[in-house]
């Protein structure tokens, strides 16, 4: 087996971030449940042709897995961290249901996993630009990410 290089690793990494984001939107838009929408996940869509010539990322199985399974188990802790981040205004039953799903496997990662916070950051306001190029969703989403890593992980900070 070929040893993948560092990039290769944070790309793939990078990949399961918007796949998990894409998972946990499914699994709450057709209420299937988690083993079904990670089967379909790593069965089509990791590495897939998109259309002629073009391949989907193969993304990083074990952190895909990692994600929506503690997205799930965490997933009341981690709308309340969600609720709190959000002006007062807003709940998170009230925003898009793609920024839930971003929301929610951004903080499991910020809970469950060893990902520097401003790392979880970062990656996921790339995650958002890739699903909103033209908003104003990035600079949202920086906002309530930082104020949930500082409740996970104050000491990060």
């Amino acid at each position: 087996m070929t040893q993948l290089s560092g990039n290769q690793k944070r790309k793939m990494k990078s990949a399961s971030r918007l796949y998990a984001v894409q998972a946990l939107f499914q699994m709450e838009q057709s209420d299937a449940g988690l083993d079904k929408v990670k089967h379909e996940f790593l069965e089509y869509r990791f590495g897939a042709e998109i259309e002629e010539g073009t391949e989907m990322i193969d993304g990083d199985v074990d952190f895909f897995v990692k994600l929506i399974e503690q997205a799930v188990n965490w997933q009341a802790k981690l709308d309340q961290m969600t609720d709190r981040a959000l002006v007062a205004k807003w709940q998170i039953s009230r925003i898009d249901p793609t920024l839930r799903a971003l929301f929610r496997a951004a903080g499991a990662e910020l809970v469950a996993l060893d990902t520097p916070p401003k790392v979880v950051i970062k990656e996921y306001v790339d995650v958002t630009t890739a699903f909103f190029p033209e908003g104003k969703e990035a600079g949202f989403v920086n906002a309530v990410l930082d104020h949930m890593a500082r409740e996970a992980r104050p000491e990060a900070f």
